[in-house]
């Protein structure tokens, strides 16, 4: 579904991403995996279009992405949560969710039962729909983003850091959320530092360092590597 060959992003004379080959089939749930400044984010926001590739292309069900506006490739059907969830603080839960289904905003039935598969995921959402998004916890926060992803009906869904501030108990349901979508048939490529509950759920994966990839392999491999249990699990 997502192809990358030799991507490299450049910032002025500093290579964020360097020479990063990643692909996600169909119905996967592939995580990355890095610290801080890895180059996870800017990997993703190189898929949207927010960030031109220096080098390499990317490809989403065979159709080079190369150029197209971050609005076009929504409509493709790639979709980021961003890292800080960028919800807008002021307008209700429910106008923040009507506001991610803007590029189908046409097609009424569809948005109303997207809302509604929303509610069934996130029943606290439903409970505060008419609060201001900024009054939420951190967790429902995330639970929003999430929530307000979904309703541009992504095929594909990047998901930054979306267990980063959150307590223990949380960041549990969020990973069982998340593993829920993609059982529904959202193809899920995730971003954490969370590497043991990213791996729980997930079927392969990439460790970021420094801008490239390092390791690869199957969940099974990355949690049975020595480097990356110790740099990521503590074990």
């Amino acid at each position: 579904m997502l192809d990358m060959k030799k991507v490299s992003v450049t910032y002025g004379s500093y290579n964020a991403v360097e020479d990063v080959n990643i692909n996600v089939g169909q119905g996967e749930l592939v995580v990355l995996l890095g610290s801080n400044g890895a180059g996870k984010s800017t990997t993703f926001n190189a898929i949207s279009g927010l960030k031109k590739p220096s080098t390499g292309t990317i490809r989403f069900e065979d159709v080079s992405l190369d150029g197209l506006s971050p609005d076009r490739i929504v409509k493709a059907g790639v979709v980021q949560c961003a890292e800080d969830r960028k919800l807008f603080p002021q307008m209700s839960v429910h106008e923040n969710l009507i506001m991610g289904a803007y590029v189908h905003r046409r097609k009424r039935k569809q948005v109303k039962q997207s809302i509604e598969h929303v509610y069934e995921l996130f029943s606290i959402l439903h409970e505060k729909k008419d609060n201001a998004a900024g009054s939420l916890s951190g967790g429902q926060q995330q639970m929003l983003a999430i929530g307000r992803a979904l309703m541009a009906k992504p095929k594909l869904m990047l998901l930054d850091e979306p267990s980063i501030g959150l307590a223990p108990l949380i960041v549990e349901q969020m990973f069982d959320v998340i593993q829920k979508i993609n059982k529904e048939g959202t193809t899920v490529l995730l971003a954490e530092q969370n590497a043991y509950a990213a791996l729980r759920i997930a079927d392969r994966g990439y460790v970021f360092e420094n801008g490239s990839v390092v390791v690869q392999g199957s969940a099974e491999e990355l949690l049975e590597n020595d480097t990356v249990r110790k740099a990521y699990i503590g074990a």
